[in-house]
Order: C-alpha cells, then sequence, then structure tokens
C-alpha cells in the first residue's frame, strides 16, 4: 500500500512539474518566420507532367 501512495505521490509531482517547467519555458505556438526558410517554392521546382496547387 506505501508503494501505490509513493507511485501516485510521484506522479503527481511530474505532472505538476511539467507543467511549471513548460510553463516558464514559453511553451507556446509560435508564427513561421517565413524570412528565415529555405527558398523553395514549389512552383520553381515543379516537374511537368505534375499538377500542382
Amino acid at each position: 500500500m506505501i508503494l501505490v501512495i509513493a507511485l501516485i505521490a510521484l506522479v503527481a509531482w511530474a505532472t505538476v512539474a511539467t507543467v511549471i517547467e513548460l510553463r516558464r519555458d514559453g511553451y507556446h505556438r509560435t508564427p513561421t518566420d517565413w524570412s528565415r526558410v529555405a527558398g523553395r517554392d514549389i512552383q520553381q521546382h515543379a516537374e511537368s507532367g505534375h499538377g500542382y496547387r
């Protein structure tokens, strides 16, 4: 029984620690900075016979 309580306490501690670290790390969706993406345009590299949208 003590082992089960210790395991539940460990899971609770890990969950709280994960949430705190994600908030501290600034975890959030960020928009893509297209100026830093390699210049690949699908229309420039289109193969003949393929339809690209």
